[in-house]
């Protein structure tokens, strides 16, 4: 949906349809009435054009001046945006943080490495056993009931958007830290979590 831009003429011509009819309450321009109105009108105008970038701005993923106030309200940053994010990782991490519901499952984990910005698939792992145990499958102790892995692409690129990007922002920047560090926060205590790029 998109929000109308509306000019001071514009309102005042809306604002003079709401009024009473009578001798007292003349539409036309150039009545005391008119230049009364007409002065309240660039506030009213600077208003409801201040509105329209409010819209994005209540979404996390879409927020820039009102980004920190989301960061605050789930404790970002923190050591997993790393060192210096770029406007649409901080949008990010905070939009998966806000819609993460917790879970363990491989759908949770990859569904939340989307909202981060990740195409993801999970391998699991487990020990070898006689009776299911086939000639070409790895030979694994217990332990490996344990352990699963994070597959993701050979390196992530975020690259600078003139709509979203901040101007002292890089043109580019690499890695995955951030998916690692988010994952890894997640997984479940009595497993261990390994990462395989490419």
């Amino acid at each position: 949906m998109s929000i109308p831009t509306w000019t001071a003429s514009q309102i005042l011509e809306q604002f003079k349809k709401t009024m009473p009819f009578g001798r007292a309450w003349p539409r036309e321009a150039g009545t005391v009435l008119d230049g009364v109105l007409s002065g309240f009108m660039p506030m009213a105008e600077r208003v409801i054009n201040d509105a329209r970038s409010i819209v994005p701005n209540v979404f996390p993923a879409t927020a820039s001046y009102l980004l920190l106030e989301w960061q605050k309200t789930l404790g970002l940053p923190d050591p997993c945006a790393g060192s210096n994010p770029s406007l649409e990782q901080q949008q990010r991490q905070v939009a998966a943080r806000m819609g993460d519901a917790g879970g363990s499952s491989i759908e949770y984990y990859v569904r939340f490495a989307k909202t981060l910005g990740y195409t993801i698939t999970i391998t699991e792992f487990s020990a070898a056993r006689a009776d299911f145990l086939r000639a070409d499958d790895p030979v694994a102790d217990a332990f490996w009931d344990y352990v699963w892995r994070v597959n993701a692409p050979e390196t992530t690129v975020n690259y600078f958007s003139a709509d979203a990007s901040y101007a002292d922002e890089a043109l580019a920047t690499w890695g995955d830290a951030v998916l690692e560090c988010e994952i890894t926060s997640r997984a479940p205590a009595h497993t261990r979590v390994f990462f395989s790029y490419g």
